[in-house]
Formats: C-alpha cells, structure tokens, sequence
C-alpha cells in the first residue's frame, strides 16, 4: 500500500481501513493547523513531503512523541505534523484566496504583523471592522478573503498569480512551491480535489488527446505543469528555481534533452 495514502501505523488504524487490515481501528481526533505553515513529514524525523496552511484539517491518528501522525483532511494525504502546530478543529467560515496577506493584532495596516498567511489558509472570521476581518487569529483585510464554498473559476489564473514564486521541493505556499503544489493548489481554489503529488495528480480528470487547452495538465515522470492555452504553460520547476511561464514544445524539448523524458500525461480536470 501506498504510505502517502495509507491511515496506518504498525500499532493503529483510522476506521477507514476496516476490513483491509488487523490492526487496532480509531476514528482519530480532528485537529486543525495552528500556525500560519506547517511541514507535514514522512515520519517524526523524516523530510519534507507536502506542507499545511492556518486552519487546514489534519485527523491525528496516533501521537509519536513530539509528532503526530494522521492525514490531511483536504486529500487524505498521510504523515507525521509537529503536535504543537495542531489545536482543537474549529469550523472555517472563509479561505485565504489571495497568494499572500498578513496577520494583524487589529485593523491598523501600519500595525506590526503577527505573521504571514499563504493561500488556502482556513479562518474564522467573528466580525467586520470596515475594510477588515476580524479572526480568531487576528485580523485579515477583508477582500482577501471569500466564504468557504465560494471559489475561483480558472485555475490558470490562480496560478499566474505564484509567478516568481520560489521553488521549493513539498513547498505549498507563496513563500515556496513545487510542481504539484502549484497543480494542487490552483485544483482547490477552484473546488476542485486534488492529490499531493504528481503522480497521483495523473488520475485527476479525464485522459485528453490533441493540442493542449487551458487548464489542462501535462505530467512528465516526477513533474506536472498547467496548460495556459495551445503553445505555453505555466509551472515550478527547479530548471529555474521558480514558477515560470514556458512554451510548452520548448518545455518538452528542454526536459526531455535534461533526462526528464517525454509527457507521458495529459489531463483535463
């Protein structure tokens, strides 16, 4: 089985397993992200798989000292998160729909920021205060949020907003992204699920022939990349460290002359 995607330790089960396994079952604790970014890892000391905004869901499964281990409620994706970056679940009633804002202690824009917030970040907002929010965490200017279940309409253009964003390997935030974070995170601002990494990406949609349109994905081995339309596209890639804008037979023809071989996918969500 498939670790990224497995609820299991060798000790203990989520319930979601029942029948496939003998272990111990638990229906886990739902918890929620406390911080503004958290590293969801491949175990206690393990490296760095895919990372957790504010607010986003994580089910605990079982606690391993200083980590706990379960799955992230967005796409079940498995692994070990700081216990002290987790707090009780609580009801999100909007996500952060812009690349990047920041955290305030009150509605003063020359107040000192408590800290930055990535797109995706889930919070509670408790009242208005004119052009801002006031959250559970603090306050956020309005207009870079939306309601939960009012999401965007072109993931093309939720990504285009990432460019220039560094590369980072499991990076899923402005500060830092790769391949399949950009993928992923331009699917769920438009409602759309979607896996952590690319090769699980390859099963999101339909298989699609001829040329590429907007919004289509294009996988290589290890890599995905969104069509922008006919002749470009748009990705994080480490060949520039950097979310950039390519065309796309330069693309192919790049990657597969660095040894990244052919596309071996093309979706259409």
């Amino acid at each position: 089985m498939d670790r990224r995607t497995t609820p299991a330790t060798n000790r203990i089960a989520h319930v979601s397993m029942k029948g496939n396994t003998d272990l111990p079952l638990t229906e886990g604790e739902p918890m929620q992200v406390s911080v503004a970014l958290t590293d969801l890892l491949s175990g206690p000391a393990g490296h760095r798989e895919r990372q957790l905004a504010m607010g986003e869901g994580f089910t605990v499964i079982e606690v391993d000292g200083t980590h706990a281990f379960g799955f992230s409620t967005r796409d079940g994706y498995c692994g070990y998160v700081k216990l002290v970056h987790l707090e009780p679940d609580i009801a999100p009633s909007h996500w952060l729909a812009f690349p990047a804002t920041h955290l305030y202690p009150e509605p003063k824009l020359k107040s000192r920021e408590i800290e930055s917030l990535t797109m995706g970040a889930r919070l509670r907002v408790l009242e208005d205060f004119g052009d801002w929010a006031e959250t559970t965490k603090g306050f956020v200017w309005k207009q870079h949020l939306r309601p939960v279940g009012e999401w965007m309409a072109d993931p093309v253009a939720v990504a285009e907003r990432f460019l220039g964003t560094p590369y980072l390997w499991g990076g899923n935030s402005r500060a830092g992204i790769d391949c399949s974070g950009l993928a992923q995170i331009s699917q769920l601002a438009c409602g759309r699920d979607c896996p952590g990494d690319s090769d699980l990406q390859q099963a999101v949609g339909t298989e699609a022939k001829g040329q590429p349109k907007r919004g289509d994905l294009l996988f290589w081995k290890g890599h995905v990349a969104l069509a922008m339309d006919a002749r470009r596209i748009i990705h994080a890639t480490a060949a520039f460290m950097s979310v950039v804008v390519e065309e796309t037979n330069a693309a192919i023809a790049r990657i597969e002359a660095a040894g990244g071989g052919p596309v071996i996918a093309h979706r259409r969500p």
